[in-house]
């Protein structure tokens, strides 16, 4: 099997490293790919703008691809699963209505609201003043969400009413994040614990991998402003077997018939973001397509043929028995630039990569890194992600963390307590 993967991120290079060890797969087209992926078994980088998304067709075309993975969901959102599925090009990945579900807050807010899927309250704003004087209304704390995509940051957890009015100003009025922030979604807000539950469909068909938690706050102790993930892992304790099957009944099985129902039949990876109160999960989003980084954390656990898990839901053929899990725990840790999620500085030259093999069971996933001659340069905000396997969570962690210490870049930030939730006394 020829496969086409498409992206470049940490999310990217864990998928390609799942995917390599498939015998059935014997080569993988990575568009653009990144320097880590491109010393993975079976894996060629290919430069490629994947904004053309006849041009990707074309590609896969001409090089004989069985499967098409895409992997970020701004080429999902615009619709190039549907320029495949036109080409009879087998793709994973949901259609440009059914990548809605992410693209558009208040179509995922409706949608549930309209199915009886369990969600916080909310408001569709479509101005400032509209906004305010609901947040009035309700009070603090309150949730504040661009609508569109805002690459994971586009939701702020207002605790007081000065914080959600700037919310709102820096969403709608200075628009931080385009036109993602035109409209915003106000909304209760809900305590408990997060956790990440993502699942295959074919779009009947429901199978969910194991739960994982991921860690959004860039300091220590969850402070600070949301990033695109600082860590994660997997299983996640908080998401106990009674928890999972209420989510899947309540909420992944509902909203795949609902999308049905609708006329947009969703097939990819369905990432519901929960949140679990009193043993009963609602939903925070829906993500359409594998999350990052709990990928990282999840992947090294799947016990299956990914690339036949995969190419089953394009094909309408996903049956539970495909996906098996191993037993043990995986902990991500991302290494990032000093000053993400705001300002900081790239091309900082990465040393002690190779020294990752000296710990059993560690992989280094490149998020934001680039070639630079013989050097590996930081090229992002989130540069790598350390993930390691271990019979436990603490083994896991720990060993992660003896990887993370292996490497070095100038102003290098991780956070020290990644999966502290699993572990607390």
């Amino acid at each position: 099997m020829k496969v086409l993967l498409i992206g470049s991120g940490g999310r990217e290079h864990a998928l390609a490293w799942k995917l390599s060890q498939d015998t059935t797969v014997e080569h993988i087209y990575c568009l653009p790919g990144n320097p880590g992926m491109s010393s993975v078994s079976k894996c060629e980088n290919v430069p490629f703008d994947i904004s053309d998304l006849n041009g990707l067709a074309d590609f896969a075309e001409q090089h004989k691809v069985d499967l098409t993975v895409v992997g970020p969901e701004a080429p999902l959102v615009a619709g190039i699963a549907d320029v495949f599925v036109e080409r009879k090009l087998a793709v994973f990945g949901p259609s440009k209505l059914a990548a809605q579900l992410e693209g558009s807050k208040s179509f995922s807010k409706e949608l549930m609201a309209k199915y009886n899927v369990p969600t916080a309250f909310f408001k569709i704003c479509n101005t400032s003043a509209e906004a305010k004087a609901f947040i009035r209304t309700k009070g603090a704390p309150i949730v504040i969400k661009a609508d569109g995509l805002a690459a994971g940051k586009g939701v702020v957890v207002a605790m007081t009413l000065e914080e959600a009015f700037a919310a709102v100003d820096m969403m709608m009025g200075d628009r931080k994040f385009g036109e993602a922030g035109a409209r915003v979604v106000v909304e209760e807000f809900m305590p408990g614990e997060e956790a990440s539950l993502l699942a295959f469909t074919d779009g009947k068909t429901v199978v969910p991998m194991i739960a994982a938690q991921d860690h959004k706050r860039i300091y220590d102790n969850d402070r600070g402003p949301n990033t695109g993930g600082m860590g994660a892992y997997a299983p996640a304790p908080v998401v106990t077997e009674e928890i999972k099957q209420k989510a899947v009944e309540k909420i992944l099985k509902p909203v795949v018939a609902a999308m049905r129902n609708e006329g947009m039949p969703y097939v990819g990876c369905l990432y519901a973001g929960l949140m679990i109160a009193n043993g009963e999960p609602k939903v925070v989003e829906f993500n359409c397509r594998f999350g990052d980084p709990e990928t990282q954390a999840v992947l090294p656990l799947l016990d299956g043929n990914l690339a036949e898990i995969m190419l089953a839901c394009a094909e309408g053929t996903l049956k539970p028995e495909m996906v098996k899990w191993h037993d043990g725990a995986a902990v991500c840790v991302v290494m990032a630039s000093g000053g993400y999620p705001d300002v900081f500085e790239k091309g900082k030259k990465i040393k002690g990569l190779r020294d990752v093999k000296k710990v059993m069971s560690a992989e280094v996933f490149h998020a934001g890194t680039k070639q630079n001659g013989e050097d590996v340069v930081s090229n992002g905000g989130r540069v790598l992600g350390v993930t390691a396997m271990g019979k436990t969570i603490r083994e896991a962690k720990d060993s992660a963390y003896e990887a993370v210490a292996l490497i070095d870049f100038e102003k290098k930030y991780f956070r020290k307590d990644i999966a502290w939730r699993a572990l607390k006394e």
